[in-house]
């Protein structure tokens, strides 16, 4: 019986590892949206929305945002994502936590702003695996 015990928590931790969590559905409101012909996603406020954020499919940039020691997740970041110096293809306000982005092959910058502080990064984004970046604020004020 000792054995049986032993084999069946490691098997049990590859099952949840192998099914993730189902979303109640019924209280996600994440819908696609588009701007100047580019789709993208923007929430994730809850663990719902958030999960049902992750497992969108599509989409070649995942931004996340975070402030404060606890890495919390934080909405009200304004993006800006340019192709060239000056040539924004897309600008979002009071975006986040998480925003995913169908963009075209190619250099992007992407310019993020939290109550008044600025992040910058570059993503080439490809067909291949999406690009995610993360921008992190340390003060949660």
């Amino acid at each position: 019986m000792k054995y049986l015990h032993t084999l069946l928590l490691p098997l049990t931790a590859v099952g949840i590892l192998m099914y993730p969590e189902p979303i109640d559905s019924q209280g996600v409101q994440v819908q696609s949206q588009e701007q100047n012909g580019i789709t993208y996603l923007s929430g994730g406020i809850g663990e719902d929305e958030s999960k049902a954020i992750q497992q969108t499919t599509g989409y070649n940039l995942h931004m996340t945002f975070s402030v404060g020691t606890g890495n919390e997740y934080t909405p009200d970041v304004n993006v800006v994502i340019q192709k060239a110096p000056g040539q924004t293809v897309l600008t979002l306000n009071g975006a986040g936590p998480l925003v995913y982005v169908k963009l075209p092959a190619g250099k992007y910058t992407v310019i993020a702003t939290h109550n008044g502080e600025t992040r910058q990064d570059v993503a080439d984004v490809g067909s291949g695996a999406a690009r995610n970046l993360v921008f992190h604020w340390n003060d949660a004020s």
